[in-house]
């Protein structure tokens, strides 16, 4: 019963905080150059912008595409998903993991929105824009709910999947999930490139925290992840 209670996380403590520091360095930077207006940013950003604002000009299916993917992986759609799947671990007796979800998604929704009022980065003002949003910009929601709840249910559900066809295509979508949706972000003009590679690399870089707290309390290590109670 002792064992069958225990937790398994497919990431050890040591990989978590190395991959928290990993992430939060280039997004430390990437933060300090928004912060402090860098032309070059500013140059990329627009040159990027105006790119892919001629691409989805030019191609209407594409556009109607990515706004029915931003509202099917609306940052909502991540918060539902992973109450969901934190029910279903509570209801496995899984307790302190399914606190894990929701401290984790809780924290990456609240950083962001602080982040946001933070920077006051304003959206890109195109002429002929293809699509429209509201408030600040930096670091996209879109993006860092998407990688956020990637990451949480990658962590959780991939040391329960059997087979290696069937992991591989779980990280697969872990990994494209967030890119088409970052992707989509900046085709329809609604946020720079720095917004949704912030997005991204906050994404993941607050479960790999939370992990690396979380399993503070660990009470065994195993070979394929940490064990939590």
């Amino acid at each position: 019963m002792r064992h069958a209670r225990e937790i398994a996380l497919g990431i050890r403590t040591t990989e978590a905080a190395g991959l928290a520091v990993g992430l939060l360095v280039p997004f430390g930077g990437l933060a300090a150059l928004v912060a402090g207006r860098a032309e070059v940013l500013r140059d990329l950003d627009v040159h990027v912008a105006d790119r892919l604002h001629a691409t989805a000009a030019g191609h209407p299916g594409l556009v109607d595409g990515m706004l029915w993917w931003s509202l099917l992986l609306h940052p909502n759609t991540w918060r539902v998903a992973t109450a969901v799947l934190a029910i279903w671990l509570a209801r496995r007796r899984e307790t302190v993991l399914a606190w894990w979800v929701v401290a984790t998604m809780t924290a990456g929704g609240v950083l962001g929105g602080v982040l946001k009022l933070l920077f006051g980065v304003h959206r890109p003002d195109l002429l002929d824009p293809v699509a429209r949003a509201y408030g600040y910009s930096f670091p996209s929601g879109h993006a860092l709910n998407a990688a956020l709840g990637a990451a949480v249910f990658l962590l959780v559900v991939l040391p329960r999947t059997r087979g290696r066809i069937r992991r591989a295509a779980l990280v697969a979508a872990g990994v494209a999930v967030p890119l088409i949706t970052a992707y989509a972000r900046v085709v329809l003009g609604v946020h720079w490139m720095s917004d949704v590679v912030a997005g991204l690399l906050l994404g993941v870089a607050v479960p790999a925290i939370t992990v690396t707290v979380f399993q503070g309390r660990r009470v065994g290590v195993e070979s394929g992840g940490v064990h939590i109670r």
